[in-house]
């Protein structure tokens, strides 16, 4: 006779879960938004004979510390999946600090080019750039939370056996912690996206 399905199944097979159908509500509206604003800078481009501007480096550098994040988060899954409490801890640790650091070279790549007379009213390709890469900072604001709320509740709840136990047995935070997961990574991709649109457009129409 077959078992019955666990918790943690029937939590996998909700396809249409309402955290689920939430976030990729949210992930369409970002890709249109940011599509919509690539193809309007693409286009401003084509109709003006002002050159196009180049991405500092820092960008990119910032490119490999999101891929970092990215592959940290992935880790946390890995551990939770595995019940292994110090190493969830410490991937979600890096994860943050990661983060943090990406909002600080991104600061640092907004002065950079304001030390350079690039400002956001400077020129069309200019505005764009930051209107784009800033919208980029917001959600990655709005995903740090989230992130910092599950350290924090790993933290406080992983002090014994029993505790342990029943954090890493709720299908629930399984769940967020996916779908988390997943968001972070779209967020990765976008970038990955945006850094080399602007490198290519710059190439093309310089």
């Amino acid at each position: 006779m077959p078992h019955p399905p666990t918790e943690t199944q029937q939590f996998d097979k909700l396809t249409f879960h309402p955290y689920k159908i939430l976030l990729f509500l949210t992930l369409g509206s970002l890709t249109a938004i940011f599509l919509g604003l690539t193809l309007s800078y693409l286009y401003s481009r084509v109709q003006t004979d002002i050159p196009p501007i180049q991405v500092s480096n820092i960008f990119i550098f910032n490119t490999l510390i999101l891929m970092a994040s990215s592959a940290t988060i992935s880790w946390a899954n890995k551990a939770y999946l595995k019940d292994n409490t110090r190493q969830y801890q410490i991937a979600l640790a890096v994860t943050i600090v990661l983060t943090f650091l990406f909002m600080i070279m991104q600061y640092v790549a907004w002065n950079d080019m304001m030390a350079n007379n690039r400002f956001i009213n400077s020129d069309n390709a200019t505005s764009y750039l930051y209107i784009i890469s800033g919208l980029h900072f917001a959600h990655i604001i709005g995903g740090l939370p989230f992130i910092i709320l599950f350290f924090i509740t790993a933290v406080r709840r992983m002090q014994e056996p029993v505790s342990v136990l029943v954090y890493f047995s709720d299908p629930e935070k399984r769940l967020k912690l996916r779908l988390l997961t997943f968001y972070w990574h779209f967020l990765d991709v976008l970038w990955i996206y945006l850094v080399v649109f602007f490198t290519v457009v710059y190439f093309v129409f310089r």
